[in-house]
């Protein structure tokens, strides 16, 4: 499943928009019905703003989105979350469309009989 990364997160902001809880709705759906599966969390950031700001923003949306899929019945014991800041962009910092690219959560699934992790996101 892929999350467009445009729709997920407002400039400093943490919570999760209309758009992407809908996306996430049926991403847990799947979760729920599957179990077994761990789940890895990674929030990003624009280049907006300093390192002492986009670090703990970015954990801040991994946050936030594990907090909502477990609101949806996912296990809190089945995640694992981390934040990157601004270091990993996936479109250039160089406009208002590109920024949006990046404020984004990553979310990766993992089954247990293997240690590959497919990305969803």
């Amino acid at each position: 499943m892929d999350i467009p990364s445009d729709i997920s997160f407002d400039v400093g902001r943490a919570d999760i928009k209309p758009s992407l809880k809908s996306v996430l709705d049926t991403f847990a759906k799947g979760l729920v019905s599957n179990p077994v599966t761990k789940v890895t969390i990674i929030g990003h950031t624009d280049a907006t703003g300093s390192d002492a700001i986009n670090d703990p923003l970015s954990l801040n949306r991994a946050v936030a989105a594990r907090d909502y899929l477990e609101a949806k019945g996912v296990a809190s014991t089945r995640f694992a979350i981390d934040g990157r800041g601004s270091r990993e962009p996936i479109a250039a910092n160089d406009n208002a469309v590109n920024k949006a690219k990046n404020r984004r959560v990553e979310i990766f699934v993992a089954g247990p009989a293997t240690t590959d992790q497919k990305k969803v996101s």
